[in-house]
This record gives structure tokens, C-alpha cells and sequence, in this order.
């Protein structure tokens, strides 16, 4: 839910994104949930390197009814800050990132 209400530029201009690495949105799709963007980093070596991504982000509904069409029947879906993943966090729309529990 991220991308609806935030800004994905601003948010890896805030220091969320890793050490050298550089990521430039040329557009967000709301229709298909894709974000086109470039993302430039230097490698060890000190190449450099661009990375032309289209990335698609997804809403918990639709994850939901993915696992259920694949026979899932337990679906819990939490928030997520990043990297740090806990059954504790109810999803918000500040959550980048989410964590999927599922059982068949």
C-alpha cells in the first residue's frame, strides 16, 4: 500500500536505500501497481552500473486471494519495518515492506 500514499522517491532519498546506490522513479503505473524507475550503483571495482527495473508492488487483498487460489487456507499478513519482520506489527500504509504467513 506503500507507493499509494508515499512517495517512493522520497522515501529512498530519506536513506532508505543501500549504501551507493541511487534510485530514480520515471514513473508509477496506479492502474498495474508498477513503478519504472533506474537504479545507478558503483561496484567494488568502481564500475558503474544502471539497472532499468519495473517493479510491481502488490495489496494485501490481492496477495491474499493469490494464496487462496493456490489452496492456502490460513492467511496472516503483518507489517514490516525494514529487514525487521514481526507477527506483532499490524500492516499499515507506512510499511514498505510486509510479512506473508501462510498454511495449507
Amino acid at each position: 500500500m506503500f507507493p499509494l500514499f508515499h512517495s517512493i522517491d522520497d522515501f529512498h532519498e530519506t536513506g532508505a536505500n543501500e549504501e551507493g546506490a541511487h534510485y530514480k522513479s520515471s514513473g508509477f503505473d496506479l492502474m498495474t501497481m508498477r513503478d519504472y524507475n533506474v537504479t545507478s550503483f558503483t561496484d567494488d571495482d568502481g564500475n558503474e552500473h544502471k539497472i532499468e527495473c519495473n517493479e510491481r508492488y502488490y495489496l494485501p487483498s490481492e496477495i491474499n486471494w493469490l494464496l487462496k487460489s493456490l489452496g492456502f487456507k490460513k492467511i496472516d499478513i503483518f507489517g514490516a519495518k525494514l529487514g525487521a519482520y514481526s507477527r506483532e506489527d499490524r500492516l499499515t500504509a507506512e510499511d514498505y515492506e510486509m510479512l506473508v504467513v501462510a498454511e495449507k
